[in-house]
C-alpha cells in the first residue's frame, strides 16, 4: 500500500483507524512510522523477500501496522484465527513456511500452548507490549529502529491468506509479489471506488475479525483511499448501530448472521440511532434468507449490497438493493470483464434456468499452496474455474446459488439441493434459521433432515405439513430437530459438516 506514506504526508493527523472498544485512534502519520520501523525491525531479522510471517492478533493497531511493515519488506504475511486450536496453528505455519509470529498478549492462553506443545519449531516469536513467557518484545524490538531510514527497493509484500476450513484443513491461497518497479499499479479487483464510492471521506464500520479475507480487505481500501476505518473487537449488534451515529459511518460491511442479531434487537434500539450518515452496507459470506434481507432494505433503505466472491479471487458478482428487490435471492452478475457460465457434469455449457456448476471465464489464475491437485480440481480444460458452488443463470444472466456440490444429499439416486428446501422451511414465521443435511438411510442412502432454530413454539408436525405443500416428496424433509443455534464459521458461514458429522458418528 504505498499510497499510505502519501496519506501519511499529506494528512498525517487524520484518524486512519479507530478502535472504539479501547478509544485508541490511530492516525496517519503513527501507521506511516510504525509500520516503518516495523518493516526495519523485520529486515534486520533476516527475512528475505517473499517468505513470510505469521499473526495471531485480535483486531488491534499492530495488526495494521504489521500488515502494512510486511508489503514494505516484501514479505508475505498470514492472520491467524485466534479461534486456531494449537495443532491448527502449527499446521498452518509449517504448510506457509512463516518465519516468524507475533502474538497479542490477549492471547496468552494460547500463546503458552504453542510453545508448550512445540508448534512453533524454531521459528522466531515476538509478542505484543514487552512479550510473554517464550516471547520476545515486540516494543523493544522496534525501539531500536528509526522510521526515517530508507528502506531497501524490495518487492511489495502482500496478505497470504488460508480459507477458513469449512470442508477440511483451511488452504493456502497465495499469489506472487508485486515486483518494486509496478509498486503503484492496481491491483486486480473490482473499482471498489467506482462500485461502492470509497473515497478520502469514508468512514467505514468493520464489526468482523481482521484475520479474514473480507474485512482486512476492506479496511486496507478504506486505508488505500485516505479514509477512516472503524474497527470493533467483536461484533455487538447494539454497540454497531451506536458507532455508526457517533462516528458518522459511511461504509460497513456484514454477514447474514449479523444481519438476524440487529433485526432481532428490540424495537427502541433499532430505531433509537441516527443512521443518516450511512450509506453503502455490503454483504456476503453466506447466503442471506429473503425475509431477513427485505426487513435490512426496509429499515435501511436500498443501501445493501452484495457481492459473492472468495479468496481465491477467480471472479466477482455484485447486485444492488434495486436489483436484488426485482430477483430476491439472486447474488448478482460479474464484475471486471468476467464472465459467469454453468456447467454440467459432463462439462458442457447449461441454459438458463438449470443448475450446475459455477464457473468463470477471464478471472486471474491461482494456486493452492502445496496442493497441485486441488488447484488443478478448480478449472477446467477451457480454464474456467470454479469455488465448487452450484447454482443457476436466469434469461438476464442473474447468477442464483444453489448449494456447495459437497453439501448435495443423494437420495434414491436422485441429487437435492439443500438450499431449495431451506428457502421453503425459511418462510415459514417460526423459522428464524435452518440448515439442512443429509443423514444416512439403509435403502436411499441418505434422506433429508431439516436442524431448525425456531422464533417461538413450532412442532414438527406443522413443519411437516408446511412442506408437504410446497415441496415434493424425496426433497420433504424426514426428519426434524430443534436447537439453540447453528453451527458457523466466524466469518458466518454454515458448518455443515458439522452436523453431517454429527450423524455419520457411531452411537
Amino acid at each position: 500500500m504505498p499510497q499510505l506514506a502519501h496519506w501519511a504526508a499529506s494528512q498525517a493527523d487524520k484518524p486512519a483507524a479507530i478502535f472504539p472498544d479501547t478509544g485508541t485512534v490511530l492516525r496517519y502519520g503513527r501507521l506511516h512510522a510504525r509500520a516503518r520501523q516495523a518493516a526495519h525491525w523485520l529486515i534486520g531479522l533476516g527475512l528475505q523477500p517473499g517468505e513470510g510471517i505469521a499473526m495471531l492478533l485480535d483486531n488491534r493497531p499492530e495488526f495494521l501496522e504489521l500488515a502494512e511493515a510486511a508489503r514494505l519488506a516484501g514479505l508475505y504475511f498470514t492472520p491467524l484465527s485466534i479461534h486456531l486450536r494449537p495443532h491448527e496453528v502449527g499446521y498452518v505455519l509449517a504448510d506457509s513456511g512463516a518465519r516468524l509470529l507475533v502474538a497479542s498478549p490477549e492471547l496468552a492462553g494460547l500463546a503458552a500452548a504453542l510453545v508448550e506443545e512445540g508448534a512453533l519449531g524454531e521459528r522466531l516469536r515476538y509478542a505484543l507490549g514487552d512479550g510473554l513467557p517464550g516471547y520476545a518484545g515486540y516494543e523493544a524490538a522496534l525501539a531500536a529502529e528509526d522510521p526515517a531510514a530508507p528502506l531497501p527497493e524490495r518487492p511489495l509484500g502482500r496478505e497470504f491468506l488460508y480459507s477458513s476450513g469449512t470442508t477440511g484443513l483451511p488452504k493456502g491461497i497465495r499469489r506472487p509479489l508485486l515486483p518494486f518497479e509496478q509498486r503503484d499499479a492496481p491491483m486486480w479487483d473490482m473499482n471498489w471506488k467506482a462500485l461502492y464510492g470509497f473515497d478520502t471521506g469514508t468512514v467505514y464500520l468493520s464489526p468482523a475479525p481482521l484475520y479474514h479475507a473480507a474485512p482486512i480487505g476492506y479496511v486496507s481500501r478504506t486505508l488505500l483511499e485516505g479514509g477512516t476505518a472503524v474497527i470493533l473487537r467483536k461484533f455487538d449488534a447494539a454497540q454497531c448501530l451506536a458507532v455508526i451515529e457517533q462516528n458518522r459511518v459511511t461504509h460497513s460491511q456484514w454477514v447474514p448472521t449479523m444481519f438476524h442479531r440487529l433485526l432481532a434487537l428490540p424495537e427502541d434500539v433499532r430505531r433509537g440511532h441516527d443512521l443518516s450518515s450511512h450509506r453503502c452496507a455490503i454483504h456476503a459470506a453466506a447466503p442471506c434468507p429473503v425475509p431477513v434481507k427485505r426487513a435490512m432494505i426496509d429499515w435501511w433503505g436500498p443501501i445493501v449490497w452484495e457481492y459473492y466472491a472468495g479468496s481465491e479471487g477467480v471472479g466477482t458478482t455484485v447486485i444492488s438493493s434495486a436489483e436484488w428487490l426485482r430477483k430476491p435471492r439472486s447474488v448478482g452478475r460479474p464484475v471486471n470483464g468476467v464472465r459467469v457460465h454453468i456447467t454440467g457434469e459432463d462439462g458442457e455449457e447449461l441454459p438458463p434456468g438449470e443448475t450446475g456448476s459455477i464457473r468463470f471465464e477471464g478471472g486471474p489464475r491461482f494456486a493452492y499452496h502445496n496442493a497441485p491437485e486441488k488447484t488443478a480440481a478448480c478449472f477446467d480444460a477451457r480454464g474456467w474455474a470454479t469455488l465448487g458452488d452450484l447454482g443457476w443463470l436466469d434469461e438476464d444472466g442473474y447468477l442464483f446459488l444453489s448449494d456447495r456440490r459437497a453439501d448435495l444429499i443423494l437420495a434414491g439416486g436422485v441429487n437435492l439441493y439443500p438450499a431449495e428446501v431451506e428457502a421453503v422451511l425459511m418462510q415459514h414465521p417460526a423459522v428464524a434459521e435452518v440448515a439442512v443435511v443429509g443423514v444416512p438411510h439403509p435403502e436411499m442412502g441418505e434422506q433429508v433432515h431439516a436442524v431448525i432454530v425456531a422464533r417461538g413454539p413450532v412442532a414438527a408436525a406443522e413443519l411437516e405439513a408446511w412442506c408437504r405443500e410446497k415441496l415434493s416428496g424425496l426433497k420433504r424433509p424426514k426428519s426434524f430437530e430443534f436447537v439453540e443455534e447453528l453451527p458457523r464459521s466466524e466469518a458466518g458461514k454454515l458448518l455443515r459438516r458439522i452436523l453431517k458429522e454429527r450423524y455419520l458418528s457411531p452411537s
